[in-house]
C-alpha cells in the first residue's frame, strides 16, 4: 500500500488539501512527534489520529521526513520577535533568553530528539537544514545593528553564535540536567559570546 501510495505521488500530489484537512494532519504529526520522537513516528498512527488513510498522507508527503519538516514548519511555536534593547549584550542576552524558554517548553525534547536523527536520517537531516538556513540570519543581523552603534568593529565572526549558543544550551539542559537560569545565561554573554566577538 504504501509503495503504491508512493509511486503514484508525483501524480497526484498537485490536488490540495483543504486547510483544515492539512492542518489536522500536521497536528496529528507534530503531537506524536512528542510523543514518540522521530524513530518512533509511524505515519498509519498519524493517518488513525487524523481520521486520514495513509493514502492520503503519502500522496501529499511522500516521506516521513516531509511530514515531519511540514509539521514542525507549521506547528513549532512562533519564534519570539528579535529583541532590539539598544546594545549588543542586552540583544543577546535577550535571544538567549527566548532559546532557553522554547528549550525548557514541551518543544525542546522534541527538537532535541529531531536533532538526533539528523544522523541516521539524510532525507531528514537535508530538509532540517532547508528550512534552517530559509530563516533570516538573527545573528548578523544583531551584530550588524551592534557595527551600526558602534558597539563592534567590522571583522567579527558572528557565525560562532551558532556554533558555540545551541550546543551549550542542549548540553546543559539534556545531558547535564541544569537549569537555563539567569546566571547561565549571563556566563554565555559576557565570558564567552561578547569576548569571542570582540576580540
Amino acid at each position: 500500500m504504501a509503495e503504491q501510495a508512493r509511486s503514484a505521488a508525483p501524480a497526484a500530489r498537485g490536488r490540495r488539501l483543504d486547510s483544515d484537512r492539512e492542518q489536522a494532519i500536521l497536528r496529528a504529526a507534530y503531537e506524536l512527534l512528542g510523543e514518540t520522537g522521530y524513530q518512533g513516528l509511524r505515519v498509519d498512527a498519524v493517518a488513525a489520529r487524523a481520521q486520514a488513510s495513509k493514502a492520503t498522507l503519502y500522496r501529499h508527503w511522500p516521506t516521513k521526513a516531509e511530514l515531519v519538516t511540514d509539521a514542525v514548519r507549521t506547528c513549532k511555536a512562533a519564534d519570539a520577535p528579535l529583541p532590539d534593547t539598544g546594545t549588543l549584550r542586552g540583544d543577546l542576552r535577550a535571544w538567549f533568553c527566548d532559546i532557553a524558554t522554547m528549550i525548557s517548553s514541551e518543544e525542546g525534547p522534541l527538537l532535541a530528539g529531531l536533532f538526533m536523527a539528523l544522523h541516521t536520517d539524510p532525507d531528514l537531516a537535508a530538509q532540517l537544514r532547508e528550512m534552517r538556513e530559509s530563516k533570516i540570519p538573527l545573528a548578523e543581523t544583531i551584530c550588524a545593528r551592534a557595527v551600526a552603534r558602534g558597539e563592534l568593529r567590522p571583522g567579527y565572526n558572528a557565525g560562532l553564535i551558532d556554533e558555540i549558543v545551541p550546543a551549550m544550551v542542549f548540553m546543559r539542559r539534556f545531558a547535564l540536567g541544569e537549569p537555563l537560569d539567569p546566571p547561565f545565561l549571563d556566563h554565555l554573554v559576557d565570558d564567552i559570546v561578547l569576548p569571542l566577538l570582540t576580540r
